[in-house]
């Protein structure tokens, strides 16, 4: 069995003032310890550093070395897969979305969904409830 993470246990794992700081970097650090695949998909990533690098998202936002450096440890990780779209994408896109209205900030979330569909991804860590509307997926919350 594989899993990934959302930018948000990333997110809340750098920034200091959240109350979820702390957990997210002790599950991050054990996720870095390895025991099985990791899948850290590119909209993930992406989300990660647009938002951590934003003054007016982030409270203490981080410099784009501080960012890419956190990516680049992550993605260093023997265990860690950081794949994406490849033949077959749209399609499975589309029918991640067939039975819901997808649209605004669930459209990241079904690219998310599609690629773990794509690559054989079945659980994904996240404080993202949206997730829990796609079906074929475990949602798992690392601070529950």
């Amino acid at each position: 069995m594989s899993a990934t993470l959302d930018a948000n246990v990333l997110l809340y794992s750098s920034n200091s003032q959240s109350e979820l700081h702390k957990p997210a970097r002790a599950f991050l650090s054990r996720l870095a310890m390895g025991g099985g695949l990791v899948y850290v998909f590119w909209p993930t990533v992406m989300a990660y550093l647009r938002i951590a690098t934003h003054p007016a998202i982030f409270p203490r936002p981080l410099s784009e070395s501080e960012a890419t450096a956190n990516v680049e440890s992550l993605l260093g990780l023997a265990h860690v897969r950081s794949p994406g779209e490849i033949d077959g994408f749209w399609k499975a896109f589309r029918g991640v979305c067939a039975p819901l209205a997808v649209r605004g900030n669930l459209v990241s979330d079904a690219h998310v969904v599609a690629l773990m569909r794509l690559h054989g991804v079945t659980e994904i860590w996240t404080r993202d409830r949206d997730y829990r509307k796609f079906e074929g997926i475990r949602v798992l919350d690392p601070f529950e």
